[in-house]
């Protein structure tokens, strides 16, 4: 799950879950909100914790010249 998909899944249970009066019979929308918020929660702790584990680690050399092409060793 991705991070936009995270920040949806939390504004449509948002949603549900404060700003919807409606009632269905035999369904709880303010527990479907939740259940949503949750979830899209849970999934961008998930999509951060995964981006930041597997982000490029790349060390930059200070002693070089800046204006010199880069040759990784």
């Amino acid at each position: 799950m991705t991070t936009g998909t995270s920040l949806v899944l939390i504004a449509a249970g948002a949603i549900l879950r404060y700003a919807v009066t409606a009632s269905v019979s035999g369904v709880s929308l303010a527990t479907i909100g939740l259940i949503l918020m949750l979830t899209g929660i849970v999934g961008l702790v998930l999509s951060l914790l995964y981006s930041f584990a597997w982000r490029p680690r790349r060390v930059e050399r200070l002693d070089r010249d800046p204006y010199e092409p880069y040759e990784p060793r």
